[in-house]
């Protein structure tokens, strides 16, 4: 089996997709999301500035076009998935992959997305906790929580690697409440991400979304937010709704994987081939041009 893995918006750098650009095939999904984003995407990832490339409206939107141009490759080398999955606003580059969404609409997605979660007010943070379990990172969280500064778990992307998302304040009770237990890393974000903050932009997100066309997808999609593969277009619809707000579930979505399956990131990021090899998976980086070489001969092993 297959599996495509789409990574989100914490994997960003000045001169991403730099191999990429040079395949044709990638090279003409850059130059089509240009036009249909109707910004220089293909220059900001190539030359930045950071501080333009690492702000939320374009953050997504660089990420998604290295993510579709990866894929590209992949596509043109004859590679196609068994079932995918996306992390974050990766999730919309997945539904791609799947022909939920066609190449224009997946990026005006990411760039209405972008925006809406760019424009929510209030001063949200966002931290990763790492080297504690799960179960004692929300018990600490439902503690330093409370309705007008409130703090979630974001994101669980391995069973000792959680991020707590929310009120700034909040994130620093729990900082101080987690004391030298585990290692809180702070993220690079404008607010925070899959959490209640997000509320503000729910009910447009929600809107554009259903006005969207989805097809139902060509092979299993695992959402986010339920982490159970479906081939429901329905349902993925409303996992794109509910992810802004929603945890992702990552961990549980590598349990979902077959252990015998072949990962490959697709996207110039590694950070998910880390998470799957640490469920136990085998898994390909298309940060690395060699993986393309080694992904043929991982397939006919």
């Amino acid at each position: 089996m297959l599996a495509f893995l789409f990574p989100g918006q914490g994997t960003l750098r000045v001169g991403m997709g730099g191999w990429l650009r040079r395949h044709p095939a990638a090279a003409s999904v850059f130059e089509q999301a240009d036009a249909i984003l109707e910004m220089p995407i293909s220059r900001l990832c190539a030359r930045g500035p950071v501080d333009d490339l690492v702000a939320t409206e374009h953050a997504q939107p660089a990420v998604t076009v290295c993510n579709l141009a990866a894929l590209a490759v992949l596509r043109a080398e004859g590679h196609a998935p068994d079932i995918v999955a996306g992390h974050s606003v990766g999730e919309l580059s997945a539904l791609y992959a799947a022909d939920v969404l066609d190449l224009a609409t997946t990026l005006r997605l990411v760039r209405v997305r972008a925006r809406l979660m760019a424009e929510v007010s209030g001063t949200g943070a966002m931290a990763a906790v790492l080297g504690v379990p799960l179960p004692q990172v929300q018990r600490l969280v439902e503690t330093v929580s409370s309705d007008a500064e409130p703090l979630t778990v974001g994101l669980v992307n391995a069973p000792d690697h959680v991020v707590v998302s929310g009120a700034a304040p909040a994130v620093d009770r729990f900082r101080q409440s987690l004391g030298a237990t585990g290692k809180l890393a702070p993220l690079k974000v404008s607010n925070a991400f899959h959490s209640p903050l997000m509320a503000e932009a729910l009910g447009e997100w929600e809107r554009v979304v259903r006005d969207q066309p989805m097809r139902t997808p060509t092979v299993p999609v695992v959402p986010n937010v339920t982490a159970t593969p479906t081939t429901d277009a329905e349902v993925l619809r409303e996992s794109v709704i509910s992810q802004l707000v929603g945890r992702v579930r990552w961990a549980e979505t590598m349990r979902r994987l077959p252990a015998d399956a072949t990962c490959v990131e697709v996207g110039d990021s590694r950070a998910l081939a880390g998470f799957a090899r640490g469920a136990g998976l085998r898994c390909l980086s298309l940060s690395d041009p060699a993986s393309v070489r080694r992904l043929a001969g991982a397939v006919t092993a």
